[in-house]
């Protein structure tokens, strides 16, 4: 009852956000925040939204079996992060976009422009809803509320609170729930650190010196552990699930000026690399704690944390704590994700950015939409859908990683070539999708069969063979219709 009500409190807080940030309702609002976020604010608020419920229950099992290595990725960030503020997001200011996909089409045409956009609607609805799914099982376990209900129950109202002020006042939820999402974590690594007798610098040795605190791999060029894979992707990870995502960029887009918003990305992006190591670091301490008492480590890494914080082994306190940073973090991802999925469907599908009324009814359905798929997975009820679902979108972000390479790459057109280049556009955006497409199954089959006959298996660098599949494609359509063109 007493967890019950703290979510209640919590929600109650939530509802108060929205209606103090979100006096006027308008698209503008909605979609940009009438650029006049804090830039700290969106920030703080960041860090959060990339944390959802999952992370928050996976980091610390990842120890269990790649140690702290995650750290070599989470490096990699940095880089991507410089990457996105100092690259995209002059582009994006000075071509005062409201959705990202919006380049796409002013570059490569309007095929392009589409296949951005539904490849990004796709991948996050699914992606999304997996993530969500998960909290939602954990949280009705927790409660002991049927899941339908459950999941229903929090899509309203995350509804709820998104529905006026959209981006606007999710600039400001997401500071609460990364400030809940983060005292949660604080106080459960506390009681861990109480459990095992250990001040915070001998709990710091003690990690220092525990096997699983092994962070950087370079002798192994085949373990997918190993520090340039690693360090690389991560790289990439961040400019395409960050740069290249409407649900990430939405946030920065609404800053005063290009100067604050690359503020907000760069302190934003260091934050992630100390975020993380807590997390890692109370999966170590976890790890400890189960040796102490003689329990037996799980065989899956999200149950580690889970193991102690859902069970009420370190206290109710704990546990309350638990369920409070679970619905923290899952609601801050999902409810930007619903926001981004309705402003990319008014915009760049229905091109109607000013119909206040279309996006009330957009962001109506997408809840629907994402309800179901939510309880359609309840339904198949088997893990390895859910991560056949989580590799699907990581296969579907490649494509908008070589489609914005191309289009950042490409010379500009000239007005002699005005002509030629409006017919090159309407000619090669016949095969963009097709490319799209294909560049995700031509990845599947290499990695199949480099498991096969090498004994390898592509990691987070696959993400980087498809982008560039797909962006020698579009190069090759280009280079052929330009001979064509010139021949004519």
């Amino acid at each position: 009852m007493t967890a019950i009500l703290v979510i209640l409190g919590y929600l109650a807080l939530l509802m108060l956000f929205s209606r103090l940030t979100a006096r006027r309702s308008t698209n503008e609002a909605f979609f940009r925040g009438e650029r006049k976020s804090p830039w700290y604010m969106v920030a703080w608020g960041m860090i959060g939204a990339s944390i959802s419920g999952v992370t928050f229950v996976s980091v610390p099992g990842m120890v269990l079996w790649q140690d702290m290595t995650y750290m070599q990725t989470c490096l990699g960030f940095i880089l991507g992060y410089l990457a996105v503020a100092f690259v995209l997001l002059p582009v994006y200011y000075r071509l005062n976009l409201t959705t990202i996909y919006a380049f796409l089409g002013q570059r490569l045409g309007a095929s392009a422009y589409k296949t951005g956009a539904s490849f990004f609607l796709l991948s996050k609805m699914t992606g999304a809803a997996a993530r969500f799914y998960v909290v939602c099982v954990i949280v009705q376990q927790m409660l002991g509320t049927p899941f339908a209900p459950t999941v229903v129950a929090m899509v309203v109202l995350i509804w709820l609170y998104t529905r006026r002020g959209g981006i606007k006042t999710l600039v400001w939820t997401d500071g609460l729930q990364t400030a809940c999402m983060f005292g949660a974590l604080a106080l459960i690594i506390y009681k861990a650190m109480g459990a095992l007798d250990l001040s915070v610098g001998e709990a710091v040795r003690a990690i220092a010196a525990d096997s699983h605190s092994r962070m950087f791999v370079f002798d192994d060029w085949v373990s997918r552990q190993n520090f340039w894979k690693q360090f690389l992707s991560g790289v990439f990870i961040v400019i395409v699930m960050t740069g290249l995502d409407q649900d990430m960029m939405q946030k920065n887009l609404t800053c005063k000026n290009l100067r604050d918003a690359q503020k907000d990305m760069c302190s934003y992006g260091l934050a992630f690399v100390p975020a993380n190591l807590l997390f890692l670091s109370l999966g170590v301490l976890l790890t400890m704690l189960a040796a102490k008492q003689g329990v037996p480590l799980p065989t899956s890494g999200d149950e580690l944390l889970p193991m102690f914080a859902a069970t009420g082994v370190l206290g109710q306190g704990v546990l309350i704590l638990f369920l409070l940073g679970m619905v923290a973090a899952s609601f801050s991802s999902a409810d930007s994700a619903l926001t981004a999925l309705t402003t990319s469907y008014c915009v760049d599908i229905r091109e109607r950015p000013d119909d206040e009324a279309l996006r009330r009814r957009v962001h109506i359905g997408m809840a629907v939409v994402f309800t179901m798929v939510i309880l359609l997975f309840g339904l198949v009820n088997s893990t390895s859908v859910i991560d056949a679902i989580y590799v699907m979108c990581g296969y579907t972000y490649g494509p908008l990683l070589g489609l914005f390479a191309f289009a950042l790459l490409r010379p500009k057109n000239n007005t002699q070539q005005s002509t030629v280049n409006s017919q090159l556009s309407t000619v090669n955006s016949r095969m963009t999708p097709i490319i799209a497409i294909a560049s995700p199954i031509i990845c599947l089959m290499i990695d199949n069969a480099t498991r096969h006959f090498f004994d390898y298996r592509f990691g987070y660098e696959l993400l980087m063979l498809n982008g560039f599949l797909t962006f020698v494609g579009l190069w090759i359509i280009s280079k052929n219709q330009s001979i064509s063109s010139s021949a004519s």
